[in-house]
């Protein structure tokens, strides 16, 4: 890597602050020389920009567990982050690198191989060491610039990681870009000598500047107020993070002492734009004042909940209750 200029961030672990924050530096620094950003995130499973959030993670549980789920700019699949995973990103004014990653994880795999860990960049954007995934790499570019940033697995919770990125077992069909699932490892594990994060984060840095003291762009209190805004007006927002799903169907099944129940749903743009209700089993009203009453409404469990109170399922659906019902429908 050429001569290189380090942004500080400050130890800021809200993921929607630090995508904002790396896109603030793509569109609006624009220095002659690559701009290098190390951040770690707090729990926080980040979406690829064309991916079906819907279909990358367990929802129960990431909400149980607290895990942001925020969607990023670049392609790519998901990631989990947590405090024991390290992101790298590289900032350029020059486009000619996009698609090669090697550019961007050369420099640091020969850290990795400098602290002891033998790794290698396997197909397009991974790196893998000891044969286990380490980190997944993704890139963006806009105006002239581009960005070219990963993952690097130190200590993460890995079963946590696991059970996160475990979409639930419902049949969901979309053209959405799916998440290969690979078998990971953590960096701490394979160390020649043990580090902490802080210090794996300071081996790191001082490995890409080639042991030579980081020269480094100091962020303004103006600057930093228009990253909070971008993270305000993007990254905070759900019709980013789940709305912006490409369109998708879910289809459950439910056997009730009434009769088979079946659900096709179909979600555009985050929100119920089409329900379908077939089977054989019986109510009072006719179903399709159900199937009415739902499209419109965001494809999250709390509206969908909120939305079933203004109805008495009994009459539709027998004896099905309304915890039962918003199971099936989400």
């Amino acid at each position: 890597m050429p001569l290189m200029v380090f942004v500080d961030n400050q130890d800021i672990t809200d993921p929607c602050l630090n995508l904002a924050l790396e896109e603030y530096l793509l569109r609006h620094v624009a220095l002659d020389e690559p701009i290098l950003l190390l951040y770690v995130n707090e729990p926080a499973v980040i979406v690829g920009r064309n991916q079906n959030t819907a279909e990358e993670i367990d929802p129960d549980y990431v909400q149980a567990q607290g895990i942001h789920v925020v969607r990023r700019l670049s392609g790519g699949g998901a990631v989990y982050h947590d405090l024991g995973n390290l992101n790298f990103s590289f900032i350029t004014s020059n486009k000619k690198h996009l698609t090669d990653f090697k550019k961007f994880t050369g420099p640091v795999i020969r850290v990795l191989g400098e602290l002891g860990v033998a790794a290698e960049l396997r197909g397009k954007s991974d790196i893998f060491a000891a044969g286990k995934k380490i980190s997944g790499n993704a890139q963006y570019s806009t105006a002239g610039r581009m960005f070219s940033h990963g993952t690097l697995l130190f200590d993460s919770d890995l079963e946590t990681l696991l059970k996160a990125l475990n979409p639930r077992q419902v049949q969901i069909e979309s053209k959405a870009v799916q998440s290969v699932r690979s078998r990971v490892t953590n960096i701490r594990q394979l160390l020649a000598e043990p580090l902490t994060m802080a210090e794996f984060k300071e081996a790191l840095l001082l490995g890409l500047f080639d042991n030579h003291p980081p020269s480094s762009y100091d962020l303004s209190p103006a600057e930093w107020e228009k990253i909070h805004q971008i993270a305000a007006d993007r990254y905070h927002q759900w019709d980013w993070n789940y709305g912006r799903s490409p369109k998708f169907s879910v289809q459950k099944s439910k056997r009730l002492p009434a009769g088979n129940l079946q659900m096709r749903i179909t979600v555009k743009r985050g929100r119920i734009e089409t329900l379908e209700v077939t089977g054989d089993f019986t109510g009072r009203r006719e179903v399709v004042e159900l199937t009415k009453h739902l499209p419109g409404t965001a494809y999250n469990r709390q509206a969908i909940a909120t939305k079933l109170t203004e109805m008495d399922q009994a009459l539709y659906l027998g004896v099905l209750g309304r915890d039962e019902l918003l199971m099936l429908l989400y």
